[in-house]
């Protein structure tokens, strides 16, 4: 509990959700704008008749249209909430119910006070769809992936790919923060980077298209970072740059001739990781 007064005592909950997210205008909570943080808010005010809407804290914002399987949140709910596994499962089942199918409840728990969604992340992953050939009549986007004219080279990809594994400044494949100078690096460090064809294919049309899949893990993210790398990788793919251009411009943190950013829909977080394995 985080509150001396038992009538202001809260106790922390942990939430984790799923989400598509072309249904919203992204993930944080913003005035007049339908986003997941918004609806949560009033959709656990009304469930639990709380005189305000509570604080939301999640482990990574996605923008409009990126689509979550596994986000991670936190709130500050009143002690009255029970703290038993039972009284989860009911409050799960009851925000489900409300929600309508728009925002899926996957696990709601309660957690000690030192638990942070955001802070006590290890690790997030992303997982972003280009299907590798644009069919008669496919847009260049759908709901879930990218559309791009194939065949994609996977080796030149991952080459690529191998380059920003570690910690960079990504200046060049982020969008800077309204509050930092063109000075501040923006380090990451990535985990994991990698390029695969899957074995199922997405029957479009009377031809296949082929789906290949880039799984990326970081400990944290900038804005657009996966995006803008995407779309570079892609282009390495498609010929139309040197798979030596991604470590070129990690060097001179310049976005020079670099494609802009890949569509949203094709990209998800997938899985949040926290100390001891836990996710």
């Amino acid at each position: 509990m985080n509150s001396s007064d038992p009538l202001g005592a809260t106790q922390r909950w942990r939430l984790d959700l799923a989400y598509d997210g072309q249904a919203f205008s992204g993930f944080a909570y913003q005035p007049h704008h339908d986003t997941v943080v918004g609806l949560l808010r009033s959709t656990l005010a009304s469930t639990l008749r709380l005189e305000r809407e509570p604080v939301i804290i999640g482990a990574g914002r996605t923008d409009a249209g990126v689509h979550a399987f596994n986000q991670v949140v936190h709130v500050d709910l009143p002690a009255v909430v029970k703290v038993r596994t039972l009284e989860g499962e009911r409050l799960m089942r009851s925000l489900n119910k409300q929600l309508r199918g728009r925002v899926q409840i996957l696990r709601a728990e309660p957690v000690s006070d030192d638990f942070h969604a955001r802070f006590s992340a290890t690790w997030r992953e992303y997982r972003y769809l280009v299907l590798e050939s644009r069919p008669p009549g496919l847009e260049s986007t759908n709901a879930w992936a990218w559309s791009v004219e194939g065949p994609l080279n996977l080796r030149a990809m991952n080459n690529a790919a191998k380059s920003i594994v570690g910690t960079h400044d990504f200046r060049a494949f982020c969008r800077r923060p309204s509050n930092a100078t063109a000075e501040e690096p923006l380090l990451r460090r990535v985990l994991v980077a990698r390029w695969e064809r899957l074995e199922d294919q997405w029957v479009m049309s009377p031809r296949h298209a082929p789906v290949v899949r880039l799984t990326i893990r970081a400990q944290s993210f900038c804005h657009n970072m996966v995006r803008c790398l995407v779309s570079t990788m892609v282009a390495v793919g498609r010929g139309e740059l040197d798979h030596d251009i991604v470590t070129e411009r990690l060097e001179s943190l310049s976005r020079y001739q670099l494609p802009q950013a890949a569509p949203a829909a094709g990209l998800a977080l997938v899985a949040v990781g926290y100390p001891g394995g836990g996710s």
